[in-house]
């Protein structure tokens, strides 16, 4: 019974303050966001309407951050203002074990782990995607970038294309991509360039100079930028990874050859949308743990800090663990989570 209504007690301490972490860092990352974008605002004169719709796109991005970091915070601060009250050491010699005080956090830490699932997976990649097209075509006024496609090969009326890159030329037509790496293969000899231009309204591929190999072996410099039809419709690569869904992301590592880079980041990205969930569960038993020990409200700030710091330290250099092949996706994804709850282990040993 009593340790029944200190629970309740807990969570009434840890709710208001976990609201309040959830706002602090809400704050934090605004500033972040806003710094960095004001001046594009101010150079493109953008409306406050227009700034507004950019910011409702960042809005789940942010949150998610925010439910996660939020965890630590809130059960730091509530176990060190317990401690320095001496409330904990009131409950332990009423016969309250302090780890049992971990299991009604549960609960909401799954409820938060959800909400992260759901978030990630198909709001946050669709608020990036709007908040990139929007940025190009009513900031920039500009149309949105082709993405790149590689080693692009096709085969019409006798003739035979290959580029090794397809892009934008970054100039805001959608019209007109640039070609690098070309060569046309037609009856009357083979051309080859280092780049060129597609223009898909003309439906023509214009190489800029190059050689002319004859059937008879004969080499020729062009002096004139040599033009051909070309009627073929280029495929748009799949999205980048944080504008896809995870059914998305799926699909395309299905197609995508397991040694490459491309693959280990896609790998990555999707085991991490399964691992993140799960680290306001690590939290709870980590940082909870650690609170248990902690004897003052001054630690408990100073152990907020640290904890923090610590993490973002392991979940950013994960990415680049993954893609240069240091370790597989789904170990670099799984590791903060890892550590944190090896560390949480620990300290709920000592706490028995």
């Amino acid at each position: 019974m009593i340790g029944s209504r200190f629970s309740r007690y807990v969570l009434r301490e840890v709710g208001p303050l976990y609201l309040g972490g959830v706002l602090l860092f809400f704050f934090l990352q605004m500033t972040d966001y806003l710094s960095g974008t004001v001046g594009a605002f101010l150079s493109y004169h953008t409306g406050v309407l227009k700034a507004l719709t950019l910011l409702s796109y960042q809005l789940p991005n942010i949150l998610n951050r925010c439910l996660v970091l939020a965890v630590p915070f809130s059960l730091l601060l509530a176990f060190g203002r317990l401690a320095k009250d001496s409330e904990l050491k009131a409950a332990a010699s009423g016969g309250l074990r302090p780890v049992t005080l971990l299991w009604p956090m549960l609960l909401p830490a799954l409820l938060v782990g959800a909400a992260v699932y759901g978030n990630a997976g198909y709001l946050t990649p669709s608020g990036n995607a709007k908040y990139f097209r929007y940025f190009y075509t009513d900031i920039y006024n500009m149309a949105v970038p082709t993405p790149t496609t590689e080693n692009y090969a096709h085969a019409e009326n006798g003739n035979f294309f290959t580029a090794g890159r397809i892009e934008n030329l970054g100039n805001g037509s959608r019209n007109v991509s640039g070609l690098t790496g070309v060569v046309v293969q037609t009856p009357d000899g083979t051309y080859s360039a280092g780049s060129g231009r597609w223009d898909t309204a003309a439906k023509t591929w214009t190489l800029a100079g190059g050689y002319k190999v004859a059937p008879d072996g004969t080499i020729t410099l062009l002096k004139t930028q040599p033009t051909f039809p070309q009627h073929d419709v280029v495929s748009r690569p799949p999205p980048p990874a944080d504008q896809s869904t995870t059914p998305q992301l799926r699909a395309q590592l299905a197609g995508q050859s397991a040694a490459t880079e491309t693959y280990r980041r896609t790998a990555y990205e999707l085991a991490r949308r399964s691992a993140d969930p799960f680290t306001p569960l690590v939290f709870v038993l980590a940082a909870g743990a650690l609170g248990l020990i902690l004897t003052n409200r001054a630690w408990a700030v100073g152990a907020v800090i640290l904890f923090l710091v610590a993490f973002y330290a392991l979940w950013s250099t994960a990415p680049q663990l993954a893609a240069v092949g240091a370790l597989s996706p789904l170990v670099a994804a799984w590791l903060p989570n890892g550590i944190f709850a090896a560390f949480g282990l620990l300290l709920a040993w000592r706490l028995r």
